[in-house]
């Protein structure tokens, strides 16, 4: 798992939040299912070469956001998408974030209609690769 996570040491991003946003970004792309389990705590930050409390902090982000759970003993599961809750924060920090691109996209001069082309075939891209890897 490791393998697909990148660490970026000059972004402003803090490591635990890359981490935890790489981890999402998989969980959406269906690239970890439902009782998947994530590697040790310990044994991903080796492999990352980073401390593990950077890595027990994403893995807490990532259950407070309903994404896995932790159960004792065992490790740190994906969490089943019927059982996640919508957490009014998230969707604030979504909006801000499409905020920040809509205003990028109208800088570089794109119109409404470009942007709105960009978002649906990067949402009809994503979804076209989420039904293949659950048909795989």
């Amino acid at each position: 798992m490791a393998l697909w996570i990148q660490i970026s040491s000059g972004s402003d991003e803090p490591i635990y939040t890359q981490v935890a946003e790489q981890i999402s970004e998989a969980i959406a792309k269906s690239e970890l299912a439902s009782g998947d389990k994530l590697p040790a705590v310990r044994k991903l930050a080796a492999e990352l070469v980073i401390n593990p409390n950077t890595v027990a902090r994403a893995y807490t982000r990532l259950e407070q956001a309903g994404l896995v759970t932790t159960k004792t003993g065992s490790g740190t599961f994906v969490s089943d998408p019927k059982l996640r809750k919508t957490d009014a924060a998230d969707i604030n920090i979504l909006s801000e974030r499409m905020d920040t691109i809509i205003t990028r996209g109208l800088n570089l001069g794109l119109h409404e209609q470009d942007l709105i082309t960009m978002f649906k075939d990067r949402l009809t891209k994503f979804i076209k690769k989420q039904t293949e890897r659950k048909n795989d």
